[in-house]
């Protein structure tokens, strides 16, 4: 069963803006073997920019690269994709979506890959031209045109075809090299970054990387960015000073109501028993084994 509707409302390649921090062990932490937490000794930043100065994005790295790796480390990583794999194609094996395409009329065009590219939100056109770039000649690239045109519409026009191109080409480990770059590139390495900057664990890093997944990089109230500026005005992140638990917590209502504003009858059981069951058991490292339940179907990584 696939989630309803497509990840990426608004593709706007958009990053916070640089927070001034010292480090604590945070209560949160200390008790379920999560990583120390940045707390920031000036407000985060609730705006958004891409034109960040060099110096700010230093600075940016610079702490990150004193956090253990979090959601980024390989097995957590793995654990990552699983999990996401589990609520967007109702499966553990999220190496055999590389080829995966469909309408599941939301409204977005075609569905495609490891991800959930869509023809209708320019992430599947910004994946396709790079990987044109690095290799010309292949199979995706006489669609570029096509794409270009019904980019932002649910149109197929000029697509005739396509899909089976697209399983074609996912049989090619360079085309599959380049979804997860982009999956990297685009949702993954931003979620993770944020979160790191706000202070959160493991899990927190996770949440926003599938709230980065489902509702895209958009600063509008339903896009990630504006979900997380909603959730600060609310509650103050760790890297504020405030709870790790009581600021997921209200960031993941707000998701919830966010994707049920988008469709009332929309299954959110990714959040009730599977995120928010990790929450509240006090999982904030995701520490396997892990047991979770999405659209009514059990999953389990030992």
């Amino acid at each position: 069963m696939k989630r309803a509707g497509c990840l990426a409302l608004c593709f706007l390649a958009v990053a916070p803006l640089a927070t001034a921090a010292v480090y604590f062990l945070s209560p949160d932490g200390s008790n379920d073997g999560s990583p120390a937490l940045p707390r920031a000794s000036a407000t985060s930043a609730t705006t958004y920019t891409d034109g960040k100065s060099a110096a700010e994005r230093k600075a940016d790295d610079e702490l990150i690269a004193d956090l253990p790796a979090g959601l980024a480390a390989r097995d957590k990583k793995e654990l990552a994709q699983q999990l996401v794999a589990s609520a967007e194609n109702s499966t553990l094996n999220w190496r055999d979506q590389y080829g995966y395409i469909e309408d599941i009329g939301d409204g977005q065009g075609y569905t495609a890959g490891i991800i959930g590219f869509c023809t209708g939100t320019h992430d599947l056109l910004t994946l396709v031209e790079r990987y044109t770039k690095a290799h010309p000649d292949n199979g995706l690239a006489r669609y570029l045109p096509a794409l270009r045109k019904v980019d932002g519409t649910d149109s197929h026009d000029g697509l005739d075809g396509f899909p089976a191109a697209w399983k074609k080409e996912a049989a090619e480990p360079a085309f599959r090299k380049a979804q997860e770059a982009e999956r990297d590139r685009v949702y993954f390495g931003p979620a993770v970054r944020l979160a790191k900057l706000d202070g959160l664990g493991t899990l927190g890093q996770f949440i926003y990387y599938d709230a980065m997944v489902f509702h895209g990089p958009g600063i509008d109230p339903k896009g990630f960015y504006g979900l997380r500026e909603a959730a600060i005005k609310e509650a103050d992140t760790p890297s504020q000073g405030g709870s790790e638990k009581a600021y997921l917590d209200i960031f993941l209502d707000l998701r919830r109501k966010a994707m049920k504003a988008r469709k009332q009858d929309i299954d959110t059981s990714r959040i009730d028993t599977a995120q928010r069951r990790f929450l509240y058991d006090g999982n904030r490292s995701l520490k396997t084994p892990l047991t979770w339940q999405v659209y009514g179907e059990t999953y389990r990584v030992p």
